[in-house]
């Protein structure tokens, strides 16, 4: 196993950065190549399509419909696949601000996809439960 899983010594010594790209949520139909030119920072295959999040410049190049304006939050702490509780606080604590998020844990780091107009609120949010989490 790989990565921290120590819920105290995750939420203390995360650092969560703040991309400046707007990214979008699109689809593509079941079995639909990808257009040419696209690179997702998430490709996810449901059983109704394929899930994409991309800058919103290059749905709009490609034509595609993007939905939930948001921005990328990287939490930069190499957490465990196995971790419990980690994601559960940090959004349960963003939701305590009205605010929906969109998690992604990949293999190193777990991202979060918040409204973009409310990135910086979420920024402040996240610092807070880390700084807390120290004492």
């Amino acid at each position: 196993m790989s990565g921290e899983t120590d819920l105290q010594k995750l939420l203390a010594s995360m650092t969560p950065r703040l991309y400046p790209e707007v990214y979008v949520f699109a689809t593509l139909p079941p079995g639909a190549p990808l257009p040419e030119g696209l690179e997702p920072v998430m490709r996810f295959i449901e059983r109704e399509g394929a899930t994409l999040i991309l800058a919103e410049s290059q749905a709009k190049a490609a034509g595609l419909a993007g939905t939930f304006r948001c921005r990328m939050i990287t939490l930069d702490i190499h957490s465990s696949l196995e971790a419990v509780g980690f994601l559960a606080a940090i959004t349960t604590r963003l939701a305590a601000a009205g605010m929906g998020v969109n998690p992604v844990s990949a293999f190193y780091h777990d991202h979060l996809f918040v409204p973009a107009e409310r990135a910086e609120e979420a920024l402040t949010i996240l610092r807070k439960l880390a700084a807390g989490s120290a004492a």
